[in-house]
C-alpha cells in the first residue's frame, strides 16, 4: 500500500533528523563551519528527474557542489534562472568545473524526441527537439527505439556543453585567466553508473572541435570508465 502524503512527510522530516546526528557524529562542527561559508569547486548542471539523486551518486557531503536542476539538464540562452546560476558559480563562487550530466530514459528527451504537445514544457523543450531535427538522420538509423532515446540523451548533454562553454559568462572568465572545465556526463538508472561523454573543454579555442569530436564518436550505450 502506497504511503500517503502525511506518511511520506513524515518519513522525510524524521531521516532528516537521522542524517543530520549521524552527520554530527561522525563530523563534529560540520554544521556550523557549513553555515559561515560555501566553497564548491563544481557546479553540477543536472536534470529534474526524481530517479536521479544529487549528492548521493557522486559521495559528497553538502557544500561540496553547487547544483542547478532543470527537465532535460539543459543551459538556454533565454532563461534567466540558469544564467544566474551560471554567473554566481563562475563569478561569485569561482567554480573549477562545470558538469552538464544529463540521464538515460530522460522523460524530457522523449518528449522532445515524439514532438508531441506538452504545454509550457513544449515551450521549454523546444530546443532538444531542434536538436533532435538536427541529427535526424543519424537517430532515424537507429532501429531500436530505447537506444535512439538514449543517443538524443548523450547528444543533448554534448550539446548543453557546447551552450554551457560558448556563453559569455565562461567566455569572459576564461578571457581573464580563470581556471574553469566545462565536461559531459551521463548517468545510467538502470545501473547508477556515471559516463563520460568525453567533451571536457578548457578553454575557448577548443570548444567547436571538442564538441565536434564527441558528436561523431560512437555512442548509446557507452561501456562505463
Amino acid at each position: 500500500m502506497a504511503d500517503s502524503e502525511d506518511d511520506v512527510l513524515s518519513r522525510m522530516m524524521s531521516n532528516n533528523r537521522e542524517w543530520a546526528a549521524k552527520v554530527h557524529r561522525d563530523n563534529p562542527g560540520f554544521f556550523e563551519k557549513l553555515a559561515k561559508q560555501q566553497t564548491p569547486r563544481v557546479l553540477w548542471i543536472g536534470c529534474s528527474d526524481s530517479r536521479v539523486p544529487g549528492n548521493e551518486s557522486i559521495g559528497v557531503m553538502p557544500g561540496e557542489v553547487f547544483f542547478h536542476r532543470n527537465i532535460a539538464n539543459q543551459m538556454l540562452y533565454v532563461d534567466f534562472n540558469s544564467l544566474a546560476v551560471l554567473q554566481y558559480a563562475v563569478d561569485a563562487l569561482r567554480v573549477s568545473h562545470i558538469v552538464v550530466c544529463g540521464h538515460y530514459g530522460c522523460g524530457g528527451v522523449k518528449t522532445a524526441l515524439k514532438q508531441h504537445e506538452f504545454g509550457l514544457v513544449s515551450n521549454w523543450l523546444h530546443g532538444v527537439v531542434e536538436t533532435s531535427l538536427t541529427h535526424k538522420e543519424q537517430l532515424e538509423a537507429i532501429a531500436d527505439r530505447k537506444t535512439r532515446i538514449d543517443a538524443l540523451c548523450e547528444i543533448n548533454v554534448i550539446e548543453q556543453v557546447r551552450h554551457v562553454a560558448s556563453n559569455s559568462i565562461v567566455q569572459q572568465a576564461w578571457r581573464r585567466g580563470q581556471d574553469v572545465s566545462v565536461h559531459g556526463w551521463i548517468y545510467g538508472l538502470e545501473d547508477g553508473l556515471l559516463r563520460d561523454l568525453g567533451v571536457t573543454v578548457h578553454e575557448a579555442k577548443e570548444v567547436d572541435e571538442k564538441v565536434k569530436a564527441a558528436l561523431a564518436a560512437p555512442r548509446a550505450v557507452k561501456a562505463p570508465a
